[in-house]
């Protein structure tokens, strides 16, 4: 029955083999067409009839199945016989037998090979793996060493439509291509997150490649398994986009708050002493020149002021008007030391620029009022706990303690100075920052460069102490505005 010759001619032999319940067919490896097949086989392919089974064309079998015909071809092709376990799917459900595979030469002399197979009684736990391997999520592909696609379970193959998708096709990048399978050829781990072309279009694939020997030739193969990981790996690309987001709009923040304080700063005592000589009784040709250097520092300011708007697009408080803060704190009933009946009111200004507290200190006198000064947040803190104070005018960018800590502190106080009023006077005046202050106590903001009619408003305005929160309608000028 193995011979190349046979004795009978092959419809004799067919109606021979029909009798047998083993299951016996032949296959035209060149045509790749069924040739024969007895009942038993009929059943074994799943086929109705002989006609339908030999109706099939096996042209497109994977790449594996096509590698392990060829190489039954030549392995039989002098006589010899091959044994194998083959595993069918007759009625959706698997079914191994132990084939023993020759050459039979037809009687127009074309070689086929004679498939003769015997049921094998298969184990519970290979039955099982086997089903696992049909119905596991995890893509898994089987390749030779060169990349060229050998099987693939259902998974891989819903993922990709193609039994035939080489390995090298499916990566976007193509450095990972030979990275992985360097890696798994030499026996190290091969993993990586990588762009895969997949039938929905490109996919994050968490890849494992291992080299393995090919269960058909021998051979040694690499064995991909695929998870789908793109849900998680945009998730991941978002969450660093915010974080990146954040961290540039925190920089910008950092950026625009100290552009401002460093260009407001001398631009104060640019102004501030030229707006005070406007006011001396200087010589016509100096008090021209002092209008002039006014003139140019509010030139440099509105500049100042439209960069920084353009830059973050926010609301800048005006060039000394100030500024109204959120009502966040409900204001004390202020009771401030008794003075005397005609003493003015007396001021406390913390400010680590000298310039700075010089020209406050100098507009304050013009019209009588008493400035005392500290030079950071913890000098004017220690002054309040032994002073007697109507205002506080309170800088908040200062070394050692800054004019927010400084105020937090002063509102915990547990004498009447805690009550005092508190003046921001800065040029950090972005929306936030407002806020800020806002909920440590302070009662309103002077935006720096400060002018000479918004500082004595303010300090006219506040120096009688805080008034009650349902006093205040609406702004009190041109200067300070009570919350």
């Amino acid at each position: 029955m193995h011979s190349a010759t046979p004795a009978l001619d092959d419809s004799s032999l067919f109606l021979a083999w029909d009798r047998l319940h083993r299951p016996i067919w032949m296959f035209d490896p060149a045509a790749s067409k069924g040739v024969y097949a007895n009942l038993p086989a009929l059943a074994l392919w799943g086929s109705d009839t002989l006609e339908a089974l030999l109706a099939r064309d096996f042209s497109d079998l994977s790449p594996s199945v096509k590698a392990r015909t060829a190489r039954l071809v030549q392995a039989t092709a002098d006589g010899e016989t091959v044994s194998e376990r083959w595993t069918f799917y007759p009625n959706g459900q698997p079914v191994t037998v132990k084939a023993t595979i020759s050459t039979f030469v037809l009687d127009d002399d074309r070689p086929v090979l004679l498939f003769e197979a015997a049921p094998i009684e298969v184990g519970p736990a290979e039955r099982r793996a086997v089903e696992a391997l049909r119905y596991a999520p995890t893509l898994i592909s089987l390749f030779d060493q060169e990349g060229g696609a050998l099987f693939c379970n259902p998974a891989a193959f819903t993922a990709y439509g193609s039994e035939t998708f080489a390995y090298a096709e499916r990566f976007v990048r193509a450095e990972a291509v030979e990275s992985l399978r360097t890696r798994a050829l030499e026996g190290h781990g091969a993993f990586d997150v990588c762009e895969i072309r997949t039938a929905k279009g490109i996919r994050w694939h968490y890849l494992v490649l291992t080299a393995v020997p090919d269960p058909v030739t021998g051979e040694i193969g690499l064995l991909l398994s695929e998870q789908d990981v793109t849900a998680r790996v945009e998730a991941e690309q978002a969450r660093a986009a915010a974080e990146q987001k954040a961290a540039m709009a925190e920089a910008r923040q950092q950026f625009l708050s100290d552009m401002s304080h460093e260009l407001r700063t001398p631009l104060n005592a640019i102004l501030g002493f030229a707006e005070v000589m406007v006011h001396d009784a200087l010589p016509e040709r100096t008090l021209q020149q002092a209008g002039r250097i006014h003139e140019a520092g509010q030139r440099l300011l509105t500049l100042v002021n439209e960069m920084i708007i353009v830059s973050d697009q926010d609301v800048i408080v005006p060039e000394g008007q100030g500024s109204v803060l959120p009502p966040t704190v409900t204001p004390m009933a202020a009771t401030p030391a008794a003075r005397e009946p005609d003493s003015g009111p007396v001021v406390l200004y913390v400010d680590d620029n000298e310039n700075n507290r010089t020209l406050v200190a100098t507009i304050l006198a013009t019209q009588g009022i008493r400035c005392e000064t500290a030079d950071d947040g913890l000098q004017g803190l220690t002054a309040v706990e032994k002073g007697d104070f109507d205002l506080i005018l309170m800088d908040i960018a200062m070394p050692v303690m800054d004019g927010v800590e400084a105020s937090r502190r002063i509102r915990a106080l547990p004498s009447t100075m805690s009550a005092v009023p508190i003046i921001a006077v800065t040029a950090n005046t972005l929306p936030e920052q407002l806020a800020s202050y806002a909920a440590v106590g302070i009662d309103d903001c002077l935006a720096k460069p400060i002018n000479m009619v918004g500082l004595l408003t303010a300090v006219s305005v506040w120096s009688a102490g805080r008034p009650d929160a349902g006093s205040v309608e609406g702004s009190t000028g041109e200067g300070a505005r009570p919350v």
